[in-house]
């Protein structure tokens, strides 16, 4: 029994997924390519990544508590961030470009982790839920642009791939969140 009902939300879930796994299995690539020497924090980020897909899938599937879900989840991504873009940070070529994704990183943090905090997520908006994925999008945009504005190896492509990752996955995050707060919002309505 699959926990959405409506064909758009079945669609964002779905590309989520697929485009989730696609990129995971090119960065596992990636690690097979250029060995753990080069490219071994690929895999623990990568694992974090599969852990919130399967739980996509899991919630999907009805074979997870909402709560379950939206805590684990919301641990995962910050995880990422905090090992990707705070502690282990890429070398970017504007130092300004870095402290910019490092505060947007950090607001991010802050943002999942009031969200996982709260008693009552379910009272946190869709805008509030939205924003968690803008700030993601333009964290992965900066990253995105740097690569541009850098001599481009070997490795440009795998990173390319790699910074779109967890805002793909954070998008889905958000479509399941958002559908959770419109059904509260829904049975709160037809109570009163």
């Amino acid at each position: 029994m699959l926990r959405f009902k409506k064909k758009i939300k079945i669609a964002d879930v779905g590309i989520t997924a697929i485009a989730g796994i696609l990129s995971v299995c090119v960065m596992y690539y990636a690690v097979y390519k250029f060995g753990m020497q080069e490219a071994g924090e690929e895999l623990i980020l990568n694992m974090f990544y599969l852990a919130c897909l399967t739980m996509i899938g899991l919630y999907f599937f009805n074979r997870m508590d909402t709560n379950q879900f939206n805590y684990r989840c919301s641990l995962c991504v910050g995880m990422t961030i905090l090992l990707r873009d705070i502690l282990f940070p890429p070398p970017l070529a504007i130092y300004a470009l870095h402290v910019i994704c490092l505060f947007l990183s950090v607001w991010l943090l802050l943002m999942l982790t009031f969200f996982y905090a709260r008693k009552e997520w379910k009272t946190y908006t869709k805008r509030d839920l939205w924003m968690i994925f803008l700030v993601d999008v333009v964290i992965a945009a900066l990253y995105n642009y740097d690569i541009y504005i850098e001599p481009t190896g070997i490795y440009t492509d795998y990173f390319l791939i790699e910074i779109w990752i967890r805002p793909t996955i954070t998008y889905g995050l958000v479509a399941c969140f958002v559908t959770e707060v419109e059904e509260n919002t829904l049975t709160d309505d037809k109570k009163n």
